[in-house]
């Protein structure tokens, strides 16, 4: 950390409110540089000074006497502190001010056309399912029976063994082979 960092943070550093690694490292450039230090121990110390003084208190009739000195006083000498003076805004001030309204203006023409319904319409489309078919309700089947704790895999086997065990069977008149009963 360099001295012109330390600086900047250094309120943060006073009040606390620093993360941890920052604080970390405000103190050890404290400990490091000798002017830095000595700044922020003439800081501490003044802060300590101002805390500890006491609340001023204004004598009782101070307010009496204060609307009294101010009544006295001639209208030449007065200032009126609360009366408006006459204010032009300054060009650079203008030129944002119109730059404003017309960027607000074109946000809500864009925003408007935006949400305006659009001009092109869409035919409409008429969806239809397929017919179910017996792979498909397989499919719906073994889906259905994965939520409710079924065990699957032994019937993933036995659907993708299948093909080939009725392929190597011989089928005679209806009849089942001997080896199949």
């Amino acid at each position: 950390m360099d001295c012109r960092e330390f600086q900047n943070n250094h309120v943060a550093y006073v009040d606390d409110l620093l993360s941890a690694v920052k604080m970390d490292a405000m103190q050890q450039h404290l400990a490091e540089c000798a002017r830095c230090a000595r700044k922020d121990t003439s800081i501490r110390r003044s802060l300590f000074l101002v805390r500890n003084l006491k609340p001023i208190e204004p004598s009782a009739d101070f307010m009496a006497r204060l609307n009294a000195r101010l009544e006295s006083l001639e209208p030449e000498e007065r200032v009126d502190v609360v009366s408006p003076r006459l204010y032009w805004p300054s060009a650079g001030t203008l030129a944002a001010f119109a730059a404003g309204v017309v960027a607000v203006a074109y946000m809500s023409v864009e925003t408007s056309r935006y949400f305006a319904p659009g001009y092109e319409q869409l035919i409409p489309a008429v969806a239809s399912l397929p017919e179910p078919t017996a792979e498909s309700m397989a499919n719906a089947a073994f889906v259905a029976s994965v939520p409710t704790g079924i065990p699957v895999w032994p019937a993933v086997l036995m659907v993708g063994q299948s093909p080939m065990r009725f392929a190597s069977l011989d089928f005679h008149d209806g009849e089942l082979p001997s080896n199949t009963r």
